[in-house]
């Protein structure tokens, strides 16, 4: 996926979940943040910061904060983005655990629960949700960064319809490519932690891949190791 007309600024401050004050041509600019994550270990003072400009002009914000650099290392911290890159990842023949792609959908209903993809090929109808991760601990990507009963109920969905009969996979795109392992983090969730380690169980497939990341872009990059058993 691809960023237009993207600037550089250095992060000053965050102000809340949605928004934070930067600094662009050596004037301070109040801008949206696309992620609500806590982000403590990205957005420090003094960070380079990328900015996507609106073309909706009745929006709030002139820019978007859409990546930021720590120790040499760009870092994609729009939230929206992972699922983008996976569903054109998918689309593109480029993750071989899922075969042959015949059929390819965006948030797909089933029962009561909405996953974020839906892919339908080599005898297997398969339900994914995409993890975004931005938090690194050395070569070691971890999530999430804050607790989320969300994901917790999202492990269980997908448990529900594997047993079923319907594949289901759980994606951590981790927005960064400086890593070599993606972990739960049990330390910050631990009933996330729990509840992926029990969906692996159930036979909800657990993959975790980079990125590769420009101030503009981002795209699938290579599969990580998983450990779930050190962190159960």
């Amino acid at each position: 996926m691809n960023y237009s007309d993207v600037i550089r600024g250095s992060f000053r401050r965050r102000l809340n979940r949605f928004a934070a004050e930067v600094e662009i041509d050596g004037r301070p600019e109040i801008v949206h943040v696309k992620n609500t994550g806590r982000l403590r270990e990205l957005l420090v003072p003094g960070a380079p910061v990328w900015l996507e400009p609106s073309r909706n002009p009745a929006r709030k914000y002139r820019h978007s904060l859409v990546a930021v650099e720590q120790r040499g290392v760009i870092v994609n911290i729009d939230s929206q983005a992972p699922n983008a890159v996976v569903y054109e990842a998918l689309r593109d023949g480029k993750l071989r655990e899922f075969g042959d792609v015949r059929a390819l959908r965006r948030e797909a209903v089933y029962g009561k629960s909405r996953f974020d993809l839906y892919v339908e090929g080599d005898g297997r109808n398969v339900f994914i949700e995409v993890k975004g991760v931005t938090l690194a601990k050395g070569d070691l990507a971890l999530f999430p960064d804050a607790p989320t009963e969300r994901g917790t109920k999202h492990m269980q969905e997908l448990v529900a319809a594997v047993q079923a009969g319907y594949g289901g996979a759980v994606i951590f795109l981790v927005q960064r490519n400086d890593c070599r392992c993606f972990a739960p983090n049990a330390e910050m969730d631990a009933p996330f932690a729990e509840a992926l380690a029990f969906a692996a169980r159930q036979g909800v497939r657990v993959l975790a891949y980079d990125a590769r990341v420009t101030p503009s872009s981002m795209v699938i990059g290579e599969p990580l190791r998983v450990d779930i058993a050190a962190h159960e």
